[in-house]
């Protein structure tokens, strides 16, 4: 099972929630998300478990827990899915007068 885990303190590293999520069940993957120029934490990322009843107690456990003074936020990855195109922020069909 994928999770999401959110309102990380930029310090937190991939190490750090391998060994938090561990201590329910296997981790099979972690990423933490960067910003592409700066490589600075986004403040979230994602746990992969293999077993999905352990994966359900961590997220039940660990959600709005404390990590590193900051309630985190966790709970099961939604698929990413792709918005309609109206729906999108589009800067580029502005126009400057």
């Amino acid at each position: 099972m994928d999770i999401y885990v959110g309102n990380l303190h930029y310090k937190v590293e991939e190490d750090m929630l391998k060994e938090i999520f561990e201590e329910y069940g296997e981790v099979s993957k972690v990423k933490i998300v960067t910003d592409n120029v700066t490589r600075k934490s986004k403040g979230f990322g994602f746990v992969t478990m293999t077993d999905d009843a352990k994966a359900k107690q961590a997220v039940e456990e660990l959600n709005e827990g404390e990590l590193m003074g900051r309630k985190i936020i966790v709970n099961q990855a939604r698929p990413k899915t792709d918005k309609p195109e109206g729906e999108r922020r589009s800067f580029n069909n502005r126009r400057s007068n």
